[in-house]
């Protein structure tokens, strides 16, 4: 089932930039090293409709319920530049980082891009008041803060400011992190904090958690029976309300109402309702941005889709594993604490905690390429099937999502 690169086939994955509300403003789009600008932009085996298609797959997103669309940054190289096909203005925002010694001429190439409308974001090093020229040319400077120490972050952020630049902090690793750039004065976010919880030491998962995870534990089993079912989730008012509003939701097209939960089981089967469950034990957590429920989502469909491409047994549980892999983040707990209060099956623990076992090693290979961590794959691993898995599972969880609401 191996296929190895090849120019028509792009690696793209896509990393949240926030706002200090930990809204999702925009998503910078990584892709493979070997592949152009043009490739990835070519449109995906499915559609000719080219970059727009592209874009829109990875930009659109349901946000409370309301399906909207965020911009694209896109990294590129000032040699890329030249050749760079025709973008969306509106939808891009341009990626360039600083080179060695910047000069007149990529100062002309930042004019340039402006008199062409696009929005440009500047990578640098560090702030430094001879960069001024060229910053003035560009909307974003994104700072790497593991290379600035914590004590200089507020100067450089002022600095910014006094330029009337947005100020970036990129590869922002924990909470406690982000929030001493939100204090220093950036206004935009990145990194992989949101995959850090701010752990509660010795703090204990809620009963209503568990009965839920329970309630999960029940629906792995292929014999669930919907009376079962039916008991346990009448116990939690909100868990039955959203189920039975999904149920009549327009994703179903029903032709009446379904009124019991035992009706629902049968009528939407014991996968649908897994994963309706587990979708809503990840959104209950109000506290904790949407984005994250998202990345789970995406995580455990697209473990679910690779196992069934690859005719794994019971790619059920993959789905449990993705989705699972982060609920210590939404508890704040530590995962030890996680796998050891919460009832799921050994297979799936031992896959979360040292990613062991085929449901282990899809989950490590998952988190990987959303990572777009391409040199942590295999080389001879199936590339179209994940690709397709993800971008399906980006639209499958932005569908979700919105279901939720409606």
């Amino acid at each position: 089932m191996s296929q190895q690169a090849d120019s028509s086939q792009a690696l793209i994955a896509r990393h949240p930039i926030f706002d200090s509300q930990q809204r999702v403003i925009a998503y910078e789009l990584s892709y493979h090293q070997d592949t152009s600008l043009n490739d990835m932009l070519a449109g995906s085996p499915e559609s000719d409709s080219g970059s727009e298609m592209i874009l829109s797959t990875y930009t659109s997103i349901s946000d409370q319920g309301e399906i909207k669309r965020v911009p694209a940054f896109l990294p590129i190289s000032s040699s890329m530049v030249a050749n760079m096909p025709n973008l969306p203005t509106k939808q891009v925002v341009l990626l360039l980082k600083l080179p060695e010694k910047p000069d007149r001429a990529f100062a002309e190439l930042l004019v340039g891009l402006a008199k062409q409308g696009y929005r440009v974001t500047l990578s640098i090093p560090e702030y430094k008041p001879q960069l001024d020229p060229f910053l003035k040319l560009v909307k974003i400077v994104k700072l790497d803060i593991q290379n600035i120490p914590a004590a200089e972050l507020q100067q450089q952020a002022a600095s910014l400011g006094k330029v009337k630049v947005t100020a970036l902090a990129a590869n922002i690793k924990t909470i406690e992190q982000l929030e001493t750039c939100i204090e220093a004065g950036f206004k935009l976010f990145e990194g992989s904090f949101l995959s850090r919880p701010k752990v509660v030491k010795g703090r204990r998962i809620g009963a209503n958690q568990v009965a839920l995870m329970q309630l999960i534990q029940e629906l792995q089993k292929p014999n669930a029976k919907p009376e079962i079912l039916e008991e346990m989730i009448i116990r939690d008012p909100v868990l039955t309300y959203k189920l039975l509003r999904i149920v009549n939701s327009a994703a179903y097209s029903l032709v009446r109402k379904v009124e019991s939960i035992s009706e629902a089981v049968v009528m939407l089967g014991i996968d649908q309702v897994r994963k309706w469950a587990t979708l809503i034990s990840m959104t209950s957590n109000q506290d904790k941005p949407e984005e994250l429920s998202r990345t789970l989502l995406i995580r455990g469909r697209m473990c679910e889709l690779i196992a069934d491409g690859e005719n794994l047994p019971s790619p059920g549980s993959y789905f449990m594993a993705g989705m699972m892999s982060g609920l210590h983040v939404m508890l704040d707990v530590d995962q030890a604490t996680m796998l050891e209060q919460v009832p799921l099956g050994e297979d799936i623990k031992v896959a979360i905690a040292s990613y062991e076992g085929d449901i282990g090693n899809v989950l490590k290979q998952a988190i990987a390429y959303e990572s777009g961590e391409w040199e942590k794959l295999p080389a001879d691993f199936n590339i179209a099937l994940f690709e397709a898995a993800y971008r399906h599972s980006l639209d499958w969880a932005k569908e979700a999502m919105q279901a939720m609401y409606e």
